[in-house]
């Protein structure tokens, strides 16, 4: 079995920047944006600084009765031994996102990292990309 060179005959490539001989520069497929490449720091968040009470984790943890659930929770607990556990929402919450995305310990708490939704999900007050994962991470999983 020999090898074959398949080669390309149809019209030549034009070279980057140059525009092909049947085209106009109208007539271009793409047109090189003006725009300087985006940075985090001037990313906008399609909800303005607001979660949606649409998305589906809001929807879910107003569904979850969680104080009610906190007074049991804190039962199973000692007041004076041992490290403090974890709010119960927290907790909960990573384990619920955890089997809901079908993910690994580890990827759960990038997950909860970048996501807004679900630190809300978790319980927490705002967004914080300076690892909100640290706080539920010693002994969570």
């Amino acid at each position: 079995m020999r090898d074959e060179k398949v080669r390309f005959r149809g019209p030549k490539s034009p070279k980057i920047g140059k525009t092909p001989l049947h085209l106009s520069k109208q007539e271009q497929m793409y047109r090189q944006s003006n725009q300087s490449e985006p940075t985090p720091e001037n990313f906008e968040l399609p909800f303005s600084g607001k979660l949606s009470p649409d998305n589906r984790w809001v929807i879910m943890a107003e569904l979850i009765p969680w104080s009610e659930f906190e007074a049991e929770y804190a039962e199973k607990f000692s007041e004076k031994m041992g490290a403090p556990a974890k709010p119960f929402r927290m907790a909960l919450g990573a384990l619920i996102i955890k089997e809901k995305l079908g993910t690994s310990d580890r990827e759960t708490l990038e997950q909860i990292r970048e996501n807004p939704y679900l630190q809300y999900f978790i319980g927490l007050s705002d967004y914080s990309n300076d690892s909100p994962a640290r706080s539920i991470d010693d002994g969570l999983f």
